[in-house]
């Protein structure tokens, strides 16, 4: 439930519009491997999106922009594009296998020092309706892999378990496993995450009447309430779903994977690939892990409200009206933190400043 393939009809429309931008120079393409310097390009923000409807919402709102091409970045978006103060905007393409070539692929260019560069993550996602609704946008803390299970065919669940799912090299459905692929679950810097929520947990959202209509047909709140900017986890998995007893899961899981300290509220695609990419440049100090924060809106409920079924509630998500104040809402979340950035840079360059 996140960038479904209708977002993905309209990304296409706008890819040739970006694709025509300027290209500027580009640096020195020399670099010392051992501690990340880089004769490229400083950046103070870069701004992730996955798909370009989420990407255009900045380009139309931070420009004029430079192109920056990088080797190696999806072919539907070959381009960085940075503005005069310094803020960029990179498309990754969606799924987890674009987001870690992407984010490898401009990490590992020579083109950018990202060394004191702040991450953020902006995208849509489906969203738990007992923490947000169609609209609100969510700070993380936590990222969690929902892919990284086994699973028991659900017609095959044996007698006691309430899930087909367990952690890989567990017995059962309650059980933390091991991390062995150690990408299962991420914390981001909580510093960051507060102060972002700090900045924009007073921003009026945008809403749209196809939105107040779906989330009325929820009895409880903060479902049938207005979107806000809110403060829970988020959960990544290709697969799309949709149902009340997988929702139930991924609260669980998330629990399990975090030692109870996250709340799950919203499902997407790429974070913990995009985080674990992240990870890499850092070993070679190329990036500060500190440094990333993530943003996902409501594009969509991850469960059908009572009555509705969970097929109807999936095949039918563009109808909830979720998708273009989604959109709208990460630009008027996430706004505050740039714009902070870059007018308090003395600050930030250092790090999270303390006030």
């Amino acid at each position: 439930m996140l960038n479904r393939a209708f977002g993905a009809v309209i990304s296409s429309l706008l890819v040739a519009g970006v694709a025509a931008l300027p290209a500027i120079a580009h640096a020195d393409d020399s670099f010392a491997q051992d501690d990340g310097a880089s004769h490229g390009r400083a950046v103070k923000v870069m701004i992730i999106s996955m798909f370009g409807p989420e990407g255009q919402v900045w380009l139309d709102h931070l420009g004029p922009w430079q192109d920056i091409t990088v080797a190696g970045l999806s072919p539907d978006y070959p381009a960085v594009h940075c503005n005069r103060q310094d803020v960029c905007v990179m498309t990754t393409g969606m799924g987890h296998a674009n987001a870690a070539a992407s984010i490898m692929a401009l990490t590992f260019s020579p083109r950018f020092d990202l060394r004191h560069t702040y991450f953020m993550v902006a995208g849509i996602a489906g969203i738990d309706p007992l923490q947000g609704t169609v609209g609100s946008a969510a700070w993380a803390n936590w990222l969690v892999d929902f892919g990284i299970q086994w699973e028991i065919d659900g017609r095959e669940i044996p007698p006691g378990w309430n899930t087909g799912y367990l952690g890989i090299n567990t017995t059962g459905p309650t059980q933390k496993p091991p991390l062995d692929y150690r990408t299962e679950v991420f914390q981001l810097n909580p510093a960051l995450t507060n102060a972002a929520f700090a900045l924009s947990r007073n921003v009026t959202l945008s809403d749209d009447a196809q939105a107040q209509a779906a989330r009325a047909k929820y009895s409880y709140a903060p479902a049938n309430r207005p979107p806000t900017v809110i403060q829970c986890d988020t959960l990544a998995g290709d697969t799309w779903w949709s149902g009340t007893e997988l929702g139930e899961r991924a609260r669980q899981w998330t629990k399990i994977l975090t030692d109870g300290k996250g709340t799950y509220c919203t499902t997407q695609q790429e974070d913990n690939a995009t985080f674990e990419a992240l990870t890499r440049a850092a070993n070679v100090h190329r990036v500060d892990l500190n440094r990333v924060a993530v943003l996902r809106a409501g594009s969509d409920f991850d469960r059908p409200y009572a009555g509705q079924s969970s097929a109807d509630n999936l095949l039918n998500y563009a109808s909830q009206g979720g998708f273009t104040i989604a959109i709208g809402n990460l630009f008027l979340a996430g706004n505050p933190l740039v714009q902070d950035i870059v007018a308090h840079w003395g600050e930030w360059r250092h790090g999270v400043p303390q006030r």
